[in-house]
């Protein structure tokens, strides 16, 4: 039981939050426009520390640090749409898996007393705690916790509440018109290199809103949490709830952060004690953070093989033009 409560809690917690807001970011760029963006991590980076670099060395205020780093995410948008847009869609995911990797490395080792090497930047969330409501620890959060996935939750629906309302009206509707097929979309007048800027640069928006969730939540940004793992994460998040639908990447992102901490669990549970059910020659405990990837991959392999759209997704959604 306590297993499966803690599974509970994993799939509302802080970083289920910010993997949310990840994958609703990606699902404007992939599910709705069909942009192959492999560098979604690099969004999450450059929102982070734009943020954390405007509180701590700028000494900007708190707001003022928010905008930076979205002003931040917006010009990495535009760095990478510019010179690929207008090219075959894997241009843009060479791209961005470059341009995530590159951010990474350029924060761990260039201009150490900005970004502070692999040690990252803290100490930048004194004034987001001190208006925190919360004295006392919550279905086992503590009180910071608890304050920033309050943030981190309203802005998941504040944003989901954004991109029902933009897809159901024009903009919208031809995005996902460029999506099946941009030729014809051109041909109907629509500047369909204009369309497909403003999408990469929503999605690394809301992207960017993740990055700081992750550095309130950790009062710290390091460049190793924002590794390549985690947009691979997040697109298998995205696919797993189903892409182009509102409520796709939020269950994915539960659902899957979720199964992972019941799986972690369950495996701990079992090779624990002087006599456990997995001999140490087997697995050890170790090994689970490991393992636990695995065994979730190959649920998702089935999942795939069955029902390759997803939970709530549509099997036309997934047959992109790209």
């Amino acid at each position: 039981m306590d297993i499966l409560t803690g599974a509970l809690r994993a799939g509302f917690s802080v970083d289920a939050a910010y993997f949310c807001l990840a994958a609703i970011g990606l699902n404007v760029q992939f599910g709705y426009a069909g942009l192959i963006n492999f560098g979604q991590a690099g969004f999450l980076a450059v929102g982070a520390y734009g943020f954390a670099v405007g509180s701590v060395w700028l000494g900007l205020p708190f707001f003022t640090a928010i905008g930076l780093g979205l002003l931040c995410s917006v010009a990495l948008g535009l760095v990478l749409g510019l010179p690929t847009l207008r090219l075959r869609a894997d241009y843009l995911a060479i791209a961005t898996i470059a341009a995530a990797e590159v951010l990474r490395l350029f924060f761990g080792a260039a201009f150490q007393d900005v970004f502070h090497g692999r040690d990252g930047i803290s100490g930048f969330s004194a004034a987001f705690q001190a208006a925190n409501p919360f004295h006392q620890p919550f279905l086992g959060y503590r009180p910071a916790d608890l304050w920033v996935m309050t943030v981190g939750w309203g802005l998941v629906v504040i944003v989901s509440v954004f991109v029902w309302s933009i897809m159901r009206g024009p903009w919208g509707r031809v995005l996902k018109a460029i999506r099946e097929d941009e030729d014809a979309v051109r041909s109907l007048g629509k500047n369909v290199y204009a369309f497909k800027m403003q999408a990469l640069a929503i999605g690394g928006l809301i992207g960017a809103l993740g990055g700081f969730i992750v550095a309130l939540g950790q009062n710290s940004v390091q460049p190793d949490n924002f590794s390549f793992d985690l947009t691979f994460i997040v697109c298998t998040m995205l696919v797993l709830g189903g892409a182009a639908r509102i409520m796709g990447p939020i269950v994915g992102a539960v659902a899957f952060w979720a199964c992972l901490s019941l799986v972690s669990g369950i495996l701990g549970a079992l090779t624990e004690g002087r006599d456990p059910v997995i001999p140490a020659w087997l697995m050890t405990a170790d090994q689970i953070g490991t393992v636990r990837f695995v065994l979730v991959g190959v649920a998702l392999v089935v999942l795939m093989i069955y029902r390759p759209q997803g939970i709530f997704g549509d099997r036309k959604e997934m047959a992109l033009h790209a």
